[in-house]
């Protein structure tokens, strides 16, 4: 850098970030971070955005990131305000969502004397962290954020904490942004080994029974465009993780519905019957498997994976390949194509048909003549209505499921949701992550009444900035998926389930300022839903009073095998 300056640590964080082209800050000002703040102050490139409470502020960043790919970036202050911070850190960090996250942290004279909002943050997170830096010297904090950008999005990408005490960030020094950093120890494998490759190859186009299965590292590798290509020129099935939704269309045919634990009937039993399971970025979670005695017994498996630590971590794979899953999959279709072989048109032809015949039963239907509001037709209008193409982020439970099996995602970072942690809260601020990175797009959370109590606060940032995000609240008066458990596994007891004191969900989104509209008859759901979709400028918070008795079908119980699901009792569909 030609012309250095003599900055404080606080002018130099903000520097950095600009640096690393940063548009958004999503935080909470306290002590230890007001050097920060003021140094924010003083500029206009970065725009800060307030939330109501920390964790929102890392599920906001965190659907900024899932939606854009970019890093996304927070500021907390220390004590509370970094312990408020780690259920979102923790989200992120089991779900591999690049981030760098800011701590403000008492003088360095004061650690470690149970000093005003001290806690150990570096401590605290180190188990929830793709890694963690406290920073002791000004002069090297231009240098750690550099690291912190760079360990949190390449590789398996993940939270990073850069934890910076006040002291540090008053102190002055040299200013000068490294361009590029070398870390002697972090070197992420990018491109898989071309033996490895060519084997895989010829076990896949040896295949009678194939099935790929894909997670949330095709999304995250923006490896979309590899695998649909892969994927037609082999013609076998696909199925997806619930992270992995909308990497691979999901209105087409070759598309057999999400697998695991509420995934469809043909994905489930294809799994149990495949002979060559392809994994491609996904890490066989225990909700995927189910009882891992009894997955996929006649498979030969192949694993692509950026993350060496993931393969045959849960499940003994038999061909290994290292690397980012786009340029692995680029080289494994240019070696099928140049190897001139084609997979087995009769074996192929046969299993189709077998899977046709698994979709025959349709397992996903419903009651649609029902005079209640099934939470599964709300959300198939919803798909009608913005025509496949809006942002969905989602709370969890039962209207997270519905919403991962009724609405058809055909492309990759529109569904926004926690999968890996399961956190209640985070579909209102992601939603606003999400709406601040595409403006311009349709953005709707699809929560629950019990979920979106979590960070209803946050309404009052959707005013503050503007955001005309539509809240889809499916409210069954339930915890909707704890009482499905307690109606299954302990004999109806509903021990602590019902949300019996529950608000006017209307007036309250008026009292934020906001449209308010409580729909309670299935007739009046699409209108309901075109009428607020119109709404360009206004957050709508639409309170759907839905059937208190639905459950999510199929479901694989714990225990159990993928081929051993439970469908839906016959009195409860059409």
């Amino acid at each position: 850098m030609a012309n250095k300056e003599v900055l404080t640590g606080a002018e130099i964080l903000i520097r950095c970030l600009e640096a690393e082209n940063t548009e958004f800050i999503f935080g909470y000002p306290g002590g230890s971070v007001l050097h920060i703040y003021d140094a924010l102050f003083k500029q206009n490139k970065i725009q800060h955005i307030l939330v109501r409470h920390e964790q929102a502020a890392l599920h906001a960043a965190d659907g900024y990131a899932r939606s854009t790919g970019k890093a996304g970036v927070v500021f907390v202050t220390s004590g509370p305000g970094a312990t408020n911070a780690v259920t979102g850190i923790a989200t992120a960090y089991l779900d591999s969502i690049p981030m760098v996250v800011i701590s403000g942290q008492v003088p360095t004279s004061l650690i470690g004397n149970d000093a005003f909002q001290e806690v150990d943050t570096i401590g605290i997170t180190r188990p929830c962290v793709k890694h963690n830096f406290l920073v002791n010297d000004v002069k090297e904090l231009a240098s750690t954020i550099k690291k912190a950008f760079h360990i949190a999005t390449t590789g398996r990408p993940g939270p990073v904490l850069v934890d910076i005490p006040k002291d540090i960030t008053a102190h002055t020094t040299m200013f000068e942004y490294p361009h590029t950093i070398d870390m002697r120890s972090y070197k992420p494998v990018v491109s898989g080994h071309p033996g490895q490759i060519r084997k895989a190859a010829d076990l896949i186009l040896s295949a009678k029974r194939p099935v790929i299965y894909t997670g949330g590292g095709v999304v995250l590798g923006n490896a979309s465009e590899e695998l649909v290509e892969f994927t037609r020129l082999v013609g076998y099935p696909i199925t997806q993780t619930l992270m992995g939704l909308g990497s691979y269309p999901a209105t087409d045919a070759q598309f057999i519905g999400m697998l695991g634990m509420h995934g469809t009937y043909e994905a489930n039993m294809a799994m149990h019957e495949c002979d060559v399971l392809i994994a491609i970025g996904a890490r066989f979670d225990d909700r995927v498997t189910g009882e891992l005695e009894k997955f996929c017994p006649y498979a030969q498996i192949v694993h692509i994976d950026i993350d060496p630590s993931s393969i045959s971590k849960n499940v003994k794979v038999d061909i290994p390949i290292v690397g980012a899953v786009d340029s692995v999959l680029q080289e494994m279709t240019k070696t099928i194509r140049e190897s001139g072989q084609q997979p087995d048109s009769d074996a192929l032809a046969n299993w189709w048909a077998k899977i046709d015949a698994w979709r025959s039963n349709n397992c996903l239907k419903y009651d649609r003549d029902s005079v209640l509001i099934k939470p599964q037709f709300v959300i198939e209008k919803l798909w009608e209505v913005t025509k496949g193409d809006a942002y969905i982020t989602s709370d969890v439970g039962q209207h997270q499921m519905f919403a991962a099996q009724f609405y058809k995602f055909d492309k990759p970072r529109r569904w926004i949701n926690s999968g890996g942690l399961g956190t209640m809260g985070f579909g209102l601020p992601a939603a606003i992550g999400t709406k601040l990175a595409f403006p311009n797009e349709e953005v709707a959370c699809i929560t629950g009444e019990a979920s979106i109590q979590m960070c209803i606060q946050e309404l009052s940032t959707c005013k503050q900035f503007d955001l005309p995000i539509k809240v889809i609240n499916l409210n069954n008066r339930y915890m909707g998926m704890v009482r499905q458990w307690q109606e299954m596994f302990y004999d109806s007891r509903y021990s602590h389930s019902y949300m019996d004191a529950l608000p006017d969900f209307m007036k309250l989104a008026e009292s934020y300022g906001h449209v308010g509209m409580q729909i309670e008859k299935p007739e009046d759901v699409e209108g309901a839903l075109r009428e607020a979709m119109a709404m360009k400028d206004r957050l709508v918070f639409m309170d759907f009073l839905t059937d208190q008795t639905e459950n999510v079908y199929p479901m694989v119980a714990a225990g159990k095998g993928q081929h051993e699901m439970v469908l839906a009792p016959e009195k409860e569909t059409a």
